[in-house]
């Protein structure tokens, strides 16, 4: 019996080493040789060698030779992820529009395409294999880059389940829908791992990987023709019990106002979506002020990022939400509340969507390079 638990303890190992080993270089501020990789995970230098070794082998890091310099002592060569290696295709499906990006290791967009069409009328397997013509160019165009794509994922503007299924998407008409299944059956994407996640919370998971500013804790709210929230506590995503934590464009405002998709009345939405907010700025500016004030009062969050459409639209809405959330915030005078456009614009879910597929690269590399050899 000992002796069958061998191979497998010594697998593991080598698999935590090498996501040891890549993500410091991933985190490193410059590019680190061999050395200092060994002195900052404390492995010892023949093995982050040997580890190093099969990490270039398997495209995910390129070695530099150093620039030439005077004086004593030979320069080191230094390590940083590779640019050609795995990439993540990123995919989102919304109301009005499809989109895909490829990301390489280095986070630099390869590819990004927007198709602009009304998804609303179509069934969930027709919307998705329209997707799926979106997710081929992506493929064809990292194939034409010899980028690697080590899977994909996909934004939904829905409450989705740990396995993928959309329960329900109000504005696309969605219920129950077997989104991975789906996914399979379209041959771009048959052969890729994948997941399916809300579009919101893989926006919010984009802004943080792109934030130089260090924010850990924000709330992020995507305005589309529906709006989402992701929140963001200390560095992670809080999806909360069942994993549906963010539908703030259900949070009502105005209790007996306009009548909404989900069955209730007054929602956010139906006063602050992206087509409200072309009929009526100023209105769509209070709503949503109101309705950011009693997530602030909720959670004590600090520091609200814009995304989606609102990004381009934040100075002109900038006035209206302010006034209502200082008015209505408790602690308003004590510490005002930020607000900011996404970093990523609209381009946030499609990207957090690639972010997630790099970051499982990075934190099990050795899944990876066997699927690369398997395959």
């Amino acid at each position: 019996m000992a002796a069958s638990t061998v191979p497998v303890r010594q697998s593991s190992m080598r698999a935590h080493n090498l996501a040891l080993v890549l993500q410091t270089v991933a985190n490193s501020p410059d590019r680190p040789s061999r050395a200092a990789t060994s002195t900052a995970t404390g492995l010892t230098r023949a093995t982050v060698s040997a580890l190093v070794d099969d990490l270039i082998a398997g495209g995910l890091l390129t070695e530099h030779e150093p620039a030439p310099r005077v004086g004593a002592g030979r320069p080191a060569a230094g390590l940083a992820l590779a640019p050609d290696g795995a990439a993540g295709l990123g995919l989102e499906i919304n109301v009005d529009y499809l989109s895909a990006c490829v990301v390489d290791l280095t986070g630099a967009v390869r590819h990004r395409f927007v198709a602009h069409a009304d998804q609303r009328p179509l069934a969930p397997a027709a919307a998705l294999t329209e997707l799926g013509r979106v997710a081929g160019q992506a493929r064809q165009a990292a194939a034409a880059n010899g980028l690697p794509l080590a899977g994909a994922a996909l934004a939904v503007p829905g409450l989705v389940t740990a396995d993928g299924t959309v329960r329900v998407a109000p504005n696309l008409g969605w219920q129950d829908v077997d989104a991975p299944a789906l996914l399979r059956a379209i041959p771009a994407l048959a052969d890729l791992p994948l997941s399916v996640d809300n579009e919101a919370n893989l926006a919010a998971l984009g802004e943080l990987r792109a934030d130089h500013g260090g924010e850990q804790t924000f709330l992020y709210v995507s305005g589309e023709i529906g709006i989402g929230a992701g929140i963001v506590l200390d560095g992670e995503l809080y999806r909360g019990g069942r994993g549906w934590s963010g539908e703030i464009g259900h949070v009502t405002v105005y209790p007996d106002g306009r009548p909404c998709r989900c069955g209730a009345n007054g929602c956010l939405e139906q006063y602050a979506g992206q087509e409200a907010v072309a009929a009526d700025a100023g209105l769509a500016a209070a709503a949503l002020g109101i309705a950011l004030a009693a997530v602030v009062n909720l959670l004590d969050i600090g520091v609200i990022v814009l995304g989606g459409a609102y990004a381009p639209e934040l100075q002109r809405l900038r006035p209206g939400i302010e006034a209502e959330v200082h008015r209505r915030v408790l602690t308003a005078d004590l510490a005002p509340v930020t607000l900011r456009a996404a970093t990523l614009g609209t381009d946030a879910a499609m990207r957090g969507a690639a972010d997630t597929v790099l970051r499982a690269v990075l934190d099990d590399p050795a899944s990876y390079l066997n699927l690369r050899r398997a395959g």
